[in-house]
């Protein structure tokens, strides 16, 4: 199989435009995009600040104002070619504008919102299919933050309380954009104590390997297969290959499940992962100078 000859970048969560502008908060989260520079990783992978980029905001409640956010973020990194692709139904994704203006384009991010707005509404269209040719056989960037991070993968979360995600039926899946195969993507990772969300949605497809992002953290992936942590918080990488017993078929709906000998790796900063080894393969060293 050809490697994809583009790049992804999938980020956590929390300067996500969607849900923190409903929350009243996104002037905070919106400094936080620079400071920590996630958005400059993305804008890094464009060649050309004069190529256009496209915002798809279909998977949040608040286009406009998220989209708005977006372009007025990309102008202060020097892209200021970045225009509002405002999908909001499957007619809108067949319409012959949207696909002329995917194919004008250089890089597509996605916003936050509700993940399974993505997976209906662009799932079997010519959008999507396009927007995956052009990914594996062309310099071409997707970026995606929170539901649009976690829509990246074939296996979607799009549904489950953190609270009870250790009960086998409190995790819901479904099949996402299918960007990259066998990983399963979750956001907002630490702040919303997700592990045990994810645990079960390995548990149930171990040959998947979960992907866990942390907030103002994202990762960079290559060839897809390589990843890349970037931002200030911690990736978790979840690999099931191992796992020895797993009650996850036998028990009824609603009991608490039992997975043994679940990989777990931390990765920060620098740190890189290749999903075919499932092995760390180099890691930037950040000196700390405080006592």
């Amino acid at each position: 199989m050809n490697h994809p000859q583009g790049h992804l970048v999938a980020v956590g969560g929390a300067e996500d435009k969607g849900t923190d502008l409903e929350k009243g908060i996104l002037q905070r989260n919106r400094l936080n995009f620079f400071e920590l520079g996630i958005l400059k990783n993305i804008v890094s992978l464009i060649d050309n600040k004069e190529a256009r980029v496209e915002v798809i905001t279909t998977a949040s409640s608040i286009p406009d104002e998220v989209a708005q956010n977006y372009i007025d973020a990309f102008a202060k990194l020097g892209c200021h070619n970045v225009g509002h692709l405002r999908i909001r139904n499957r007619e809108d994704a067949s319409m012959a504008t949207s696909i002329e203006r995917l194919k004008a384009c250089i890089c597509i991010m996605f916003s936050g919102g509700n993940q399974l707005r993505l997976s209906s509404i662009f799932g079997g269209t010519q959008f999507l299919d396009l927007l995956k040719y052009r990914y594996q056989n062309e310099n071409f960037l997707i970026a995606g933050t929170s539901a649009g991070a976690m829509a990246m993968s074939n296996t979607m979360i799009y549904e489950g309380n953190a609270a009870i995600a250790n009960l086998k039926g409190e995790v819901k899946i479904t099949t996402g954009l299918g960007l990259m195969q066998d990983v399963i993507i979750d956001t907002h990772f630490d702040k919303r104590g997700r592990f045990n969300r994810l645990a079960q949605g390995v548990a149930a497809q171990p040959g998947a390997i979960g992907i866990g992002l942390g907030e103002d953290t994202g990762i960079i992936v290559s060839e897809g297969i390589e990843l890349k942590a970037i931002g200030s918080g911690s990736v978790v990488i979840i690999d099931g290959r191992n796992i020895d017993f797993n009650n996850i078929a036998d028990i009824r709906f609603g009991q608490p499940i039992s997975v043994e000998n679940i990989i777990v790796h931390i990765m920060s900063k620098g740190d890189v992962y290749n999903l075919e080894t499932r092995k760390f393969v180099g890691s930037e060293v950040v000196i700390d100078d405080e006592d």
